[in-house]
């Protein structure tokens, strides 16, 4: 149970997260499906769309409010998890559930806003630097110990962090097929650039000699980190019920580090290789298809082709 047993429901289980992770996916099934009429482009919606965007929700959720996040708290290889379902599974599932003339018409009305200033944000390189920047900054010790420690800043970085994500994932997902984005050889090296940026946080987690996070090691500052977790939690009581996170965690620290580290990696390398695997064979069939083309127009006599 990994200590689950020793929570309730609302710890487990974050009500107030839940409530509004079901009304978003309510309001979501209400637009693709009886709401969808009063838009004049709508189209609809698969079901395999409306799978992904429920998957997405729900994996979200068990990151971000389910019991993934509290074990978060108790244990980092648990952390590592939620951030590799927050930002690299969910968002993803979440983009392609939401059918095209949505994105459009919420394109659209971002496009006559304020906000279209920060386009540049979606370029692709941009993007790539942005979300791993912001992910292998928040896991410097200093930051992650800071940021576990103060709730505001918490959750706003975790926001930020997401739309940083949705950003990153916008050129791989292309949620507007007619809109141009980057094909081929350029969207290979895009893949590669997200690989290998987040190498360099992920080996310093990987291959510490010691551990590195407060948060993880240290019961005081544990139980101050858990207390914001579970609500109503008086850290003092935390520490004398559990001692320190060690009460949950069948790793050692150190240990306990590197498979966070491993498994956050891996996760990354396993869905972006298959991307890289997918765009490269795309890539080849096109350029064999268009080859096979122009020989067919080579063999063709002038006569011919002027008479067509």
């Amino acid at each position: 149970m990994l200590g689950l047993q020793y929570f309730s429901f609302k710890d487990v289980w974050s009500p107030v997260l839940l409530s509004f992770m079901l009304f978003v996916t309510a309001g979501y099934f209400l637009l693709v499906g009886p709401l969808s009429e009063r838009f004049a482009h709508s189209e609809p919606t698969s079901f395999g769309r409306r799978v992904m965007f429920v998957t997405g929700m729900f994996l979200l959720h068990l990151a971000q409010g389910g019991p993934v996040n509290l074990l978060g708290h108790t244990m980092f290889s648990f952390h590592m998890l939620s951030m590799a379902l927050s930002y690299i599974v969910a968002p993803p599932l979440i983009m392609l559930g939401i059918p095209p003339w949505i994105w459009r018409y919420v394109v659209k009305v971002l496009e006559q806003s304020p906000v279209k200033k920060l386009k540049f944000l979606v370029h692709p390189v941009v993007a790539a630097i942005l979300f791993n920047g912001l992910f292998s900054i928040y896991h410097l010790p200093v930051v992650l110990d800071y940021v576990m420690l103060n709730f505001g800043i918490h959750r706003l970085y975790y926001i930020v962090l997401f739309i940083a994500a949705i950003l990153m994932w916008w050129t791989f997902v292309n949620p507007i097929p007619e809109r141009a984005t980057p094909q081929g050889l350029k969207k290979l090296g895009f893949i590669f650039l997200n690989m290998v940026l987040l190498t360099p946080a992920c080996g310093l987690i990987i291959f510490a000699s010691e551990p590195l996070y407060a948060t993880y090691s240290d019961p005081n500052i544990w139980a101050k980190a858990m207390g914001y977790c579970v609500p109503n939690s008086d850290p003092a009581a935390l520490l004398s019920q559990f001692g320190g996170p060690e009460f949950f965690g069948f790793l050692e620290p150190r240990v306990d580090q590197q498979v966070g580290g491993i498994l956050m990696k891996y996760t990354q390398e396993l869905i972006f290789a298959s991307m890289l695997a997918y765009v490269f064979f795309r890539w080849y069939k096109q350029e064999n298809k268009e080859d096979a083309e122009d020989s067919l127009i080579a063999d063709v006599p002038p006569g011919e082709l002027n008479q067509g």
